[in-house]
This record gives C-alpha cells, sequence and structure tokens, in this order.
C-alpha cells in the first residue's frame, strides 16, 4: 500500500469506529502523492480537495460518503495539448464486510469491501475514485473532431482484397 498523506487527516482509520462516532474528514493533497493515478496524468501538478464523511442510513447500513474535486491535467488524444479535466464526484459507498453482503446494499451504494482489520486508507478511496472518472480517450472539450473518408479506393480494394492472389492463380 502507498504511505499518502494530506494535512489533518490520518493514513489510516479504522472503518467500524468511524462510522460509530460519525465522523468525518477534509483535507488536500497534491496529485503527485497519487501514485496509482500520477502514471495517467500529463503531469503531476495540482490537488485534489476531498471531504469523507462516515456514519449509517436509515436502514444502519455503514457508508462513507465521498466529495472529491479536482483538475486533472491530461494530454488530448485529438491535438495533443495539455487540457485540464474538471472532476466532482459525490459518492457514497457501502461498507461490507463480505462480498455477499453487497446484496443487501441500497441502490445508491457503490460496495466497498472493508478488509479484515477493519481499516482504511483514507486517500486511497479518493485515488481509487479519481481513477475511476478518467476517460478512456480523453480528449479536450475545445479539440475538434476531425472527419474525413478514409475509404479505400478501387485499386487497393482488387489489390489488398482477402482472395486477390486466389484470383491471380485461377487466370489460365
Amino acid at each position: 500500500m502507498s504511505d499518502l498523506r494530506a494535512d489533518g487527516v490520518p493514513e489510516l482509520v479504522d472503518a467500524w469506529r468511524m462510522v460509530a462516532a460519525r465522523r468525518g474528514f477534509e483535507g488536500h493533497a497534491p496529485l503527485a502523492a497519487l501514485t496509482r493515478l500520477r502514471d495517467s496524468l500529463d503531469e503531476a501538478g495540482g490537488e485534489v480537495r476531498f471531504a469523507l464523511d462516515f456514519g449509517t442510513d436509515a436502514l444502519q447500513v455503514p457508508f462513507v460518503d465521498l466529495d472529491i474535486e479536482a483538475d486533472l491535467p491530461l494530454q488530448c488524444q485529438r491535438s495533443l495539448r495539455r487540457f485540464l479535466l474538471p472532476v466532482q464526484i459525490r459518492q457514497r459507498l457501502g461498507l461490507i464486510r463480505r462480498e455477499s453482503d453487497e446484496a443487501a446494499l441500497p441502490a445508491d451504494c457503490e460496495p466497498l469491501l472493508v478488509p479484515a482489520d477493519g481499516m482504511l486508507r483514507l486517500l486511497d478511496l479518493v485515488e481509487d475514485e479519481l481513477i475511476l472518472a478518467l476517460p478512456v480517450v480523453p480528449v479536450a472539450p475545445d479539440s475538434e473532431a476531425i472527419e474525413r473518408d478514409f475509404a479505400p479506393g478501387p485499386e487497393e480494394n482488387a489489390a489488398h482484397g482477402a482472395f486477390s492472389a486466389l484470383a491471380e492463380w485461377k487466370k489460365p
């Protein structure tokens, strides 16, 4: 596991004690400290701001609410220019002890399997959500799509057709 740290936020917390105490944490961390995310970024400048609130809902389901904001520096795959992708995440994670407990979670909860010792790395939760928010192909909103027709011409079709070599053999 990583050694991520943020000002005023503990690295490790006991999830079940945090739920019982209805604890919350706010902080920020440099994007450069998020090692799993860093390789997907154009550069590791900037920071992520977050708030995590533990509690239980009306059905006594333990959860952690995440509120995350960051501007992720990415490289546009159309123009190859750097751009900032604004990310705002509001996510509720239902805390479960076993995978079979997932079925009991409300529809608005994503499952989070808590380790047997109950310890969670808070910034790992933040980093996981940022990784999930990354686009598969980053494209800057102001980039223009290139509309071209790259259909092969008749000569290319004849020369590279799947059966063009066999057609040569049939000629007497």
